[in-house]
């Protein structure tokens, strides 16, 4: 524990440099922005901001990435509380209750529930972040080639049965960006594979291309469908915020608690996210809260158990991602990216060859989440300005911000022929209810998935029981398949629950 403070310690010191600084205030402000403009998620946001930390120092651009994670869970609760329209899908549970509380003429005492809400979860998540990973990298230690991709295809998998919609969709999602990621030549054979005669490709698709193309140029053209019709929003002049008194939040401590512990274990569970984490703590507090009878009445309660969750979920998301290189949401798969990037894989070896940055990214989350609160506070006004934008200037500027990332990444057109043609692909897979998310994670850990296979093929003789007769290899692949399983059971359940009164 000693070492531990020790190390957060420099942490701190490390965080407090300029340079630092400066990326942690940046993206915080860049975070609460895109939280702020409807449409423009917080994995899109972090996707086109990640090629511009191509020629940065790695602890820069982790702090950088990491500051637009943590402000984004919040940033749209200005406009789901004021407007009625809610940033991310995150903020969807609380608009019930904020948006009611602020039309009961409270929307100023509704914004500091937020801000208390996301400062003391983040907070309280942060601290279980620092004292998880470490234990968690140590027992990852004992991992060889077998156990390594068992928990990748256990992260795979996690993803595709916790996400939205069909889960055909999100395996066929899945399956296309893995097949995306196998372009190039074979790590293992020097083999080419899909090359198609092509230099270029003979080097791989960039994940950067995928991701950028997916989701940046993907959700213009879907807007471009729409004609840009959203609906102008109305003008509101006397935004603040009013924080409530320590004696409102001492009476909801136990719940706030319940709220934010049930983020922080949402997301150590690869796939689940800050969204999960909101509607479930929103669902529960529903079912078993003092005031359930109350919610959707415009209550505090309905406000702070979806926004301690969701900034709870931030640092559960980040101890899979750095103790087993498992992105635990979609915005940490993107920092997993920005890793891998600068030539440093997450996972149990990082606490021992690259201690000090994480330690920084730690202290950063800490001071960030003090930042964010600060200029939430303050800068309420110009945030909520940024919605007099006409939508189409808003994509115009994130076309610009697509075309000169992908160019950054090795200076080729081929690069953004290849983006337009995943942002086609994103578009696509919108217009079908394909989810997107898999696609990107399917090109991100294919790679890694693919090279741990070989390599426990090779150890093993060609052996593929390796995988199941292993003590931890094998519990891990059995709560893959519980996972991959489960939507099948529940479908089943549920059918059987309606045919039972007939």
């Amino acid at each position: 524990m000693a070492e531990m403070l020790l190390q957060l310690g420099h942490g701190f010191l490390n965080c407090f440099t300029v340079s630092h600084m400066l990326m942690l205030l940046a993206g915080i402000v860049i975070g609460l922005l895109v939280g702020v403009l409807p449409g423009l998620t917080l994995v899109m946001g972090v996707a086109l901001a990640l090629p511009f930390t191509y020629h940065m120092d790695v602890t820069a651009s982790i702090v950088l990435l990491t500051a637009m994670y943590v402000s984004g869970t919040y940033g749209g609760a200005f406009t789901a509380i004021l407007f009625k329209i809610p940033g991310e899908p995150i903020d969807v549970p609380m608009l019930w209750d904020g948006y009611t509380m602020g039309r009961k003429g409270k929307p100023a005492k509704a914004l500091g529930w937020t801000l208390v809400a996301a400062l003391g979860g983040g907070l309280l998540s942060a601290v279980i972040m620092v004292l998880l990973t470490q234990p968690l990298a140590h027992f990852a230690l004992r991992f060889s080639t077998p156990e390594y991709f068992a928990v990748l295809v256990f992260g795979l998998s996690s993803v595709v049965a916790l996400g939205s919609g069909s889960l055909a969709n999100a395996l066929i999602s899945l399956c296309v960006g893995i097949l995306i990621a196998t372009v190039g030549t074979d790590e293992t054979y020097g083999a080419y594979r899909f090359t198609f005669g092509s230099p270029i490709l003979a080097d791989g698709i960039e994940f950067l291309v995928v991701m950028v193309g997916a989701y940046g140029i993907g959700e213009v053209l879907s807007r471009l469908e729409t004609g840009f019709s959203t609906r102008p929003i109305e003008k509101i002049s006397n935004a603040r915020t009013e924080l409530p008194s320590w004696r409102e939040m001492s009476a909801l401590k136990w719940m706030f608690a319940r709220a934010s512990v049930l983020g922080n274990v949402i997301g150590l569970i690869p796939g689940a996210g800050a969204t999960i984490a909101s509607f479930v703590s929103y669902g529960l507090e529903s079912q078993f809260g003092k005031r359930r009878k109350e919610m959707g009445t415009g209550i505090a309660e309905g406000i702070v158990a979806p926004q301690a969750a969701a900034t709870a979920s931030v640092g559960g998301a980040l101890v899979p991602l750095l103790a087993l290189g498992i992105p635990g949401s979609g915005a940490t798969a993107i920092i997993l990216g920005a890793f891998m990037l600068h030539g440093i894989q997450p996972g149990p070896q990082v606490m021992l060859t690259s201690a000090p940055i994480v330690y920084t990214v730690f202290a950063s989350v800490f001071v960030g989440l003090a930042l964010m609160c600060v200029v939430g506070y303050f800068a309420i006004r110009p945030l909520v300005k940024i919605l007099d934008l006409p939508e189409a200037v808003v994509s115009a500027y994130v076309m610009t911000l697509c075309f000169v990332g992908a160019l950054s990444i090795r200076n080729n057109v081929t690069d953004l022929w290849l983006m337009i043609g995943f942002g086609v692909i994103g578009y696509l897979f919108e217009r079908f209810k394909f989810p997107v998310a898999p696609l990107v994670l399917g090109v991100i850990l294919g790679p890694l998935t693919e090279a741990a296979f070989m390599n426990s093929m090779i150890s093993f003789g060609n052996d593929w029981t390796v995988f199941f007769t292993r003590p931890i290899s094998g519990i891990v692949m059995a709560c893959t398949v519980v996972i991959l399983a489960l939507p099948f059971l529940q479908r089943t359940w549920a059918k059987r629950k309606v045919a039972a009164p007939a």
